[in-house]
C-alpha cells in the first residue's frame, strides 16, 4: 500500500519496527525497508520487543542501533524514533532517559498498570505513547461468567475509544482480521468523542471481570 500512494505520501504515517540491536544490523534493516517501500524516509522507527535492560544498553551503546537511527534522523530518513516493551520498570527508565521520541506499550481495560507507572512520566516529559492490545486479543469482546444479567459486551470501537480517551495516549494500534472489522473500527473516526463517565465505568468493570477470568497477567 505505501508503494501505491503516488503523490499522496503525506496522507499516512509510515512506521516500521526494527529487530536489530546493533548499528550495522539496524542500518541494513532500515535500508531494506526504504527500498521495499520505495521511499526516502519513514515517519516512525521503533525498536521491537525490548524486554531486558541488557538489550536497551546494547541499543544505546556506541555500536548500538540508536546511534544509527539518530544519524538517519539527522539525514531525514527517519522522523521519530521509539521502542516497544511490556516491561513497566524498563519503560520508566527509558522514558526518563529522554533518548526516544515515543514509547509503545500494552494498555487496555484489563491491563491498566501503565496508567499509574508510565503515563504520568510520559505526560510530564511530553512523550507520545502508542498502545497495543486494546482488545486484549479480542477477549474484551466476549462475555465472562460474572457479567450482570442482559449484559452485552462492548464493541471494538468502544474499547478503542476508551484507550484513546486517556490523555497520555496518542495512538492506539489495531489489528483487524478482515475488511469488515477494519471498517467497523474506523466508525470511531466518524463519531469521535471521549468516553462518558458512565461508559468508562462500564468498560472498566468488564475489564476487571476479564482480568479475573483471564488467567496469568504478567
Amino acid at each position: 500500500a505505501p508503494r501505491e500512494l503516488g503523490s499522496r505520501p503525506r496522507d499516512v504515517m509510515i512506521a516500521i519496527q526494527l529487530e536489530s540491536r546493533d548499528k550495522e544490523g539496524a542500518q541494513q534493516e532500515l535500508a531494506q525497508n526504504l527500498s521495499r517501500l520505495r521511499t526516502d524516509h519513514v515517519d516512525v522507527v521503533t525498536f521491537y520487543y525490548v524486554e531486558h535492560r541488557g538489550e536497551w544498553e546494547e541499543i544505546v551503546g556506541a555500536k548500538g542501533a540508536l546511534p544509527a537511527m539518530k544519524q538517519a534522523q539527522e539525514q531525514g530518513a527517519v522522523r521519530l524514533i521509539g521502542l516497544t516493551t511490556h516491561q513497566r520498570q524498563l519503560g520508566e527508565e527509558i522514558l526518563r532517559s529522554r533518548k526516544l521520541d515515543l514509547l509503545m506499550v500494552r494498555y487496555n481495560a484489563a491491563h491498566r498498570s501503565a496508567e499509574t507507572s508510565l503515563f504520568p512520566i510520559a505526560q510530564e516529559l511530553e512523550t507520545p505513547i502508542v498502545t497495543f492490545t486494546s482488545l486484549r486479543w479480542k477477549a474484551l469482546l466476549h462475555s465472562t461468567p460474572e457479567d450482570p444479567p442482559y449484559f452485552k459486551p462492548p464493541s471494538a470501537p468502544d474499547w478503542y475509544r476508551l484507550v484513546l480517551s486517556n490523555p497520555a495516549v496518542s495512538v492506539a494500534l489495531m489489528a483487524p482480521d478482515n475488511r469488515n472489522e477494519l471498517q467497523d473500527n474506523l466508525t470511531l473516526l466518524a463519531d469521535w468523542r471521549l468516553s462518558t463517565q458512565q461508559e468508562r465505568e462500564a468498560l472498566l468493570q468488564h475489564g476487571e471481570r476479564e482480568r479475573r477470568h483471564a488467567g496469568r497477567f504478567p
